[in-house]
């Protein structure tokens, strides 16, 4: 599994960490940027991992923001991305068992950089549970 990862300028550092965290237990991670903390536009950094995304059958990807919500919003608007936001690990682990959540986003000024590791690690262990689950993304996905 592939894991893409981009923030916007106020959770640079906290995307710097997730990397980190991502290659210590060896996992292949793409930073789409930004790469310094100067002012950008969350959205294009939320569409340019989405429109990657849809092109890889093997990836997941993470979104940080300053909440979080812009990340959710802007990515939630791409068909076939089934994005959460999580300020906690069991919601993080519900938003893969049984929403399939493909990407995974946080806020940095919500969550400190060990909640998120903890986070990141719920989500990207926990697998989709299909069963009913499946029958109910398809109402709100149309896949």
């Amino acid at each position: 599994m592939k894991y893409l990862i981009a923030s916007d300028h106020a959770a640079v550092g906290m995307k710097d960490e997730i990397i980190e965290y991502l290659k210590s237990i060896d996992l292949k991670v793409e930073d789409l940027g930004p790469n310094n903390s100067s002012s950008v536009d969350y959205s294009d950094y939320a569409n340019k991992l989405c429109e990657q995304l849809k092109q890889e059958s093997d990836a997941l990807g993470i979104l940080i923001c300053g909440t979080g919500i812009g990340m959710s919003i802007a990515s939630n608007k791409h068909k076939g991305i089934r994005s959460a936001l999580c300020s906690e690990p069991l919601s993080a682990r519900f938003s893969k068992q049984h929403n399939n959540a493909n990407v995974l986003c946080m806020g940095a000024r919500i969550i400190g950089g060990e909640l998120a590791k903890d986070i990141v690690s719920s989500w990207i262990n926990a697998s989709f549970e299909g069963g009913r689950h499946e029958g109910r993304i398809k109402k709100f996905c149309g896949e």
